[in-house]
């Protein structure tokens, strides 16, 4: 249970580490996008992604405005898909900047968050784009009356369709860290149970902010998925409060009885 040796090193040295950190993270970052980009100049990662509004316009095709417009386009999909790239070294490098300064146990729990950090996200990028995208697209496109035609610019298409595989990804952490709390013992499932109705009423309202387009049906397709993963998360930090527990009474030392004098 002892923490390691660097967690002694002097103030400054911290932060020149903290700095080698960062910057790291930086290059791997840069790195990432320089790739990202390689990688949509040359895969139809775009046509890809326009596949759900496609059958809903009369030419089949998105249109631009702007002249700027598709390379201001294949900037935001290179950087969205450079981070994910870097996800995984950045994640590494926080690690490598905390885990000398954690106990043993928390090693472990922070080592299992920062792992499954980014499978979890790219699980809600895919629930975005394969379920929810089609059903809001659908939806929207269906109220439209007769007298009207869509003509969808590919700038706020494409802007819409990332900023919600974003969000999605970053909501799907919210069981992750829930479950880290659990862990490390600065909740309760008691505690998480009771504050039901807060957490309702907060995911309700998070997601009519964070939802691009302040569309009602957007709103409510991340806010399900928000409460049902809160209440996952209560469920299994509940198991993970159990076993922490468990441990706790089998790490505990038995307390001896006090002596008897034998004139007693």
């Amino acid at each position: 249970m002892e923490r390691a040796d660097r967690s002694e090193m002097p103030f400054l040295d911290h932060l020149e580490e903290l700095r080698q950190r960062i910057i790291r993270s930086l290059a791997a970052l840069v790195a990432g996008g320089v790739v990202a980009f390689v990688v949509v100049m040359n895969v139809n990662v775009l046509g890809f992604l326009a596949q759900p509004i496609l059958p809903y316009l009369p030419a089949h095709k998105l249109i631009y405005t702007h002249p700027a417009d598709p390379f201001s386009i294949v900037m935001t999909a290179a950087l969205s898909i450079g981070v994910l790239l870097a996800l995984p070294v950045i994640l590494y490098q926080v690690w490598s900047f905390l885990s000398p300064a954690l106990y043993k146990h928390e090693r472990r729990i922070a080592l299992w968050v920062l792992s499954s950090g980014t499978g979890l996200f790219a699980l809600g990028a895919a629930l975005a784009y394969f379920l929810i995208l089609p059903m809001t697209l659908k939806f929207l496109i269906g109220m439209q009356p007769d007298s009207m035609e869509p003509m969808i610019s590919a700038s706020e298409y494409f802007g819409f369709t990332i900023m919600m595989m974003l969000v999605f990804g970053a909501v799907f952490e919210l069981p992750l860290v829930i479950v880290a709390l659990a862990a490390l013992g600065l909740v309760t499932p008691k505690m998480l149970r009771g504050t039901r109705r807060v957490a309702l009423v907060t995911i309700v309202a998070g997601a009519c902010i964070i939802t691009p387009g302040d569309l009602v049906v957007t709103s409510a397709a991340l806010a399900v998925p928000m409460y049902l993963l809160y209440e996952a998360s209560i469920l299994v930090s509940a198991l993970v409060y159990r076993r922490r527990g468990s441990r706790a009474e089998e790490t505990a030392e038995p307390v001896e009885a006090p002596a008897v004098p034998e004139d007693a």
